[in-house]
């Protein structure tokens, strides 16, 4: 008899067993039905079917399977200093969502980000970058952190002006999501996919979600 296809996981159902992972993850307690070992790898040689897209930073600190408490084959991560948008990422998350029918994308930074520290940097004071390559990471922070930085006024506080511009900068990367890509665009539209902004706290180990949860 053949096997009836799963339909895709919803966004909502997916945020919520995000938030859940996290809580676990926030109260050090880790579920025993997530998948990992040599079994869950057999189980997946064949294909996979990640319920969330997430885009994060690069940061040592903050792997999005341990901060959501989840196993192998459950989620489809990008990581990239500065979990800033160009070109391939963009191509990565439509890829998923495309191909596997993932309607729920993430776009979490996190405190102490040193990417966007790098930008508020150059935006304040000119600092420079280390390379070209740095300098294009810090280039597609610039907008958000200077529209920040305009705002609060040159007597502003660091700290302030860190984390308003680590959440400014996810904001402007789920917009480029939400608006840069025709197949993002028509899924949001049409098929119930969902762009949303996170913040984790190095601190706390908590998820905020803050844009378009």
């Amino acid at each position: 008899m053949p096997t009836i296809p799963t339909p895709p996981m919803s966004a909502q159902d997916a945020l919520a067993q995000l938030r859940e992972g996290n809580q676990r993850f926030v109260m050090n307690v880790r579920s025993v039905e997530n998948p990992l070992g040599r079994s869950a790898r057999q189980a997946l040689v064949a294909g996979q079917s990640p319920f969330a897209i997430i885009l994060s930073c690069s940061d040592s600190r903050a792997p999005s399977e341990y901060i959501f408490d989840q196993g192998l084959g459950d989620l489809f991560v990008i990581r990239v200093a500065g979990n800033v948008v160009a070109p391939s990422l963009v191509g990565s998350v439509e890829f998923a969502a495309a191909e596997f029918g993932t309607r729920l994308a993430v776009v979490m930074g996190h405190s102490h980000c040193g990417a966007i520290k790098a930008t508020l940097d150059s935006v304040r004071n000119g600092t420079g970058s280390a390379s070209d390559n740095i300098r294009d990471i810090v280039e597609r922070c610039r907008e958000p952190v200077t529209t920040v930085v305009s705002a609060a006024g040159p007597k502003a506080d660091p700290e302030f002006l860190l984390k308003e511009s680590v959440r400014a900068n996810v904001r402007n990367s789920c917009d480029h999501l939400r608006h840069g890509s025709r197949l993002l665009e028509r899924l949001c539209r049409e098929e119930g996919m969902r762009i949303v902004g996170a913040e984790y706290s190095l601190e706390t180990g908590v998820v905020d979600f803050f844009d378009g949860a």
